[in-house]
């Protein structure tokens, strides 16, 4: 029988001393120089990383990050020294962060996605950049083509998987691959209007779950890739088609949806043609969805020093 259970765990104070002597003669005083081995501030690594996690990792309120430290280990601290904590660990973080920016941009895929995200009342826009191994955030004033530019870097090789979002038509199509979740939801909305964008639509949707069911089969095993390769191109001609049709369309918003995506056409298939593409940007939304769900309530900071902290400490 095993029984787990939490120690005690106080916070250590240490405290340094400086020796002084006055002069006997004349009365000055000589203070001793503090020692290096004294840290600076008033709080040391663990107590700033412990700090850091609560807000950052767990989304405490400054508050209730200042509560649980004197509740778990007898630390009394303001929230005003929790925001000095937060900027400080956000200033040592700088640079392992920007490296691991430069690692993201330098894979052969990324998954790039921006959400809305309020600092100060003001609407911002938290910016990530995903791969298998690391993810980048990084929280912007705009939305715009720059900023994707800044996120995504000037890799000339990579793979960059995205939405429809015209922030990003810069991209090569032969570099791109456009979310098939994203065009699901726009051939969904197509389905959902009247006459011929109905039957246009719906037609769409049936090649979109054909899409994903070829790709499930190709990534559990079950297909090789060049049978896939050709299984899938039959599914392309298809789109092409239906595409072609809404073009034409009666309907202006119909026509302007299909329109826009076939200018993007051939960046609808390259996880047909390149391994390790896959067809969705899920990955990107995964990691926006736990930066929202964890979006701190922040009151009182400067806003630049928000963005910084937050997104360095996610």
């Amino acid at each position: 029988h095993q029984v787990t259970e939490i120690p005690p765990v106080p916070a250590a104070v240490t405290e340094y001393r400086r020796h002084t002597l006055a002069c006997a003669t004349c009365g000055v005083k000589t203070q001793a120089e503090w020692g290096e081995e004294m840290p600076p501030g008033s709080f040391g690594a663990r107590l700033q990383a412990t700090t850091a996690y609560l807000t950052g990792r767990l989304t405490l309120s400054q508050g209730d990050a200042a509560e649980a430290l004197s509740v778990l280990h007898g630390v009394e601290i303001s929230v005003g020294s929790i925001s000095a904590v937060q900027q400080q660990v956000s200033r040592a973080l700088a640079a392992p962060v920007e490296t691991a920016r430069e690692f993201v941009r330098a894979q052969a895929v990324n998954h790039v996605d921006e959400t809305g995200w309020r600092e100060q009342s003001k609407l911002n826009w938290m910016w990530v950049n995903a791969t298998e191994q690391v993810t980048a955030f990084q929280i912007a004033v705009k939305r715009d083509a720059a900023t994707a530019r800044e996120v995504i870097g000037r890799a000339k090789t990579s793979i960059i998987t995205t939405d429809r979002y015209l922030g990003y038509s810069w991209l090569a199509t032969q570099r791109r691959q456009v979310c098939w979740a994203h065009l699901k939801r726009d051939f969904q909305a197509i389905s959902e209007r009247s006459g011929e964008s109905q039957e246009i639509g719906e037609a769409l949707l049936v090649q979109t779950k054909e899409v994903f069911r070829l790709w499930h089969q190709l990534r559990d095993g079950g297909l090789r890739r060049h049978k896939f390769q050709r299984l899938i191109a039959a599914v392309r001609q298809r789109v092409k088609g239906l595409l072609d049709e809404g073009s034409d369309c009666r309907s202006g918003k119909t026509k302007g949806t299909c329109r826009q995506i076939w200018t993007l056409e051939a960046a609808l298939w390259t996880f047909v043609r390149v391994g390790g593409v896959e067809p969705t940007n899920n990955e990107a939304e995964r990691a926006l969805r736990r930066a929202v769900l964890r979006r701190p309530y922040r009151s009182g900071l400067n806003p630049h020093r928000c963005h910084s902290c937050t997104s360095d400490r996610l």
